[in-house]
């Protein structure tokens, strides 16, 4: 696997971002994944067993796929990358695969993760049950209601879902429930974080196991256009694993844009959003230094998005590191204007995306291009999971 020349260093930060600020009482949980999973996952017999289930059981590779209609429409070269098409209809998959056979190698019997859309609890559930582990999800109780139909899939799949009840009953919270399970039962249990947040090494190790999207991204586009490298890469991002992944392999190649969508919600200023880019200052989020959105006294700000999945009131180390640095732009789409594009690409190319997505699709609209330029959006999942988000917002 190529390593990308914005890395971490040995104490996991990316520049000014990462780390691991951490309960003393998590600290041996920790240091037994910082220590071991660098050699677990580069031995051949990890490789060979992640790629057969990324293969055969994921459906690796998704399609890269050119978007005639919308290429016409914005006079450009557009392709979407077909992460809704994995296996569970997210990429939340790719690290879930990862990670259980990390667990199974440690030697660890339960599984604990948190979700906000659902995506990545029913990805966890999904694995737990191929492997015969233990799975405990904690969800918001908002996430829950509006998330219905993933909340019964984990269920299906043998999965228990615990609600978060405190705060905004979203994805923070359940990240903060879980992590209160994990100081718990520090010995048998390893819990899957499903994005690149969290303590060193979760962000690096996220990343990596997402990074199969720009790996395939590469070697599909030469096919298709004679070169690996789009103009343009977009991506959705909340805590940010569908974004790392899609980045990844551009990460050292300046000429290729990278393009990073958040939420607005109601408005960037309306205190009803999650532009943490916009809104953000320095501070630890889940036991990282990160950029997120919190009060002068340093208490986190509660977000707003109408997708579950970008409800979070921070992003990854990795994405902080890539703002601050200007590497990447960032940019914020309202909750109106997502869920309009969510319906146009559904009648411009017969796919119906998350509305994560939808907001990458939006951002279109908002940047500058040549008619020439190769661009590709990752669609990060599919939109079955909204379709009563969609219902009720009823713009179509």
């Amino acid at each position: 696997m190529v390593k990308p020349l914005i890395q971490v260093d040995e104490k996991g930060f990316y520049g000014k971002f990462g780390g691991a600020y951490i309960p003393e009482m998590l600290h041996p949980n920790i240091e037994e994944l910082r220590e071991n999973y660098e050699s677990i996952t580069a031995s051949q017999s990890f490789q060979k067993e992640f790629k057969s289930l990324l293969k055969d059981f994921v459906g690796r590779p998704t399609p890269l796929y050119f978007a005639s209609r919308l290429s016409e429409q914005y006079q450009a070269k557009i392709y979407l990358k077909r992460e809704d098409l994995c296996h569970t209809g997210a990429h939340k998959v790719n690290n879930t695969v990862g990670q259980i056979i990390l667990a199974k190698k440690l030697g660890k019997k339960r599984i604990i993760a948190e979700t906000g859309a659902g995506q990545h609890g029913v990805a966890t559930a999904t694995v737990c049950a191929l492997m015969g582990m233990d799975c405990t999800v904690y969800m918001g109780e908002l996430d829950m209601a509006r998330q219905k139909p993933n909340v019964e899939r984990m269920r299906i799949l043998g999965a228990k879902v615990v609600p978060a009840t405190s705060g905004s009953k979203t994805l923070k919270d359940a990240t903060n429930e879980a992590m209160r399970q994990w100081i718990n039962n520090p010995v048998d249990t390893h819990y899957i974080i499903g994005s690149v947040v969290g303590p060193h090494p979760y962000p690096e190790m996220v990343a990596r196991f997402q990074s199969v999207i720009s790996e395939e991204i590469k070697w599909q586009l030469k096919s298709k256009e004679g070169t690996e490298n789009p103009d343009i890469v977009m991506a959705c991002v909340g805590g940010g694993s569908n974004a790392a992944g899609a980045f990844y392999h551009y990460y050292n190649l300046d000429q290729v844009r990278l393009i990073a969508v958040e939420a607005a919600g109601l408005g960037i200023h309306s205190g009803k959003s999650a532009a943490t880019t916009a809104l953000g200052t320095p501070g630890i989020l889940h036991g990282s230094k990160t950029l997120l959105m919190q009060t002068e006294d340093g208490q986190v700000t509660e977000p707003h998005s109408i997708s579950a999945g970008l409800d979070y009131p921070g992003i990854g180390p990795v994405h902080a590191h890539l703002f601050d640095t200007g590497r990447a732009e960032f940019l914020a789409v309202e909750d109106e204007d997502a869920m309009k594009a969510g319906i146009a690409l559904s009648r411009t190319e017969g796919i119906i995306p998350a509305i994560e997505t939808a907001h990458a699709i939006h951002a279109l609209n908002m940047i500058e291009y040549k008619t020439d330029d190769i661009i590709v959006i990752n669609l990060s999942g599919r939109g079955d999971k909204d379709l009563d988000t969609y219902i009720k917002w009823g713009g179509y």
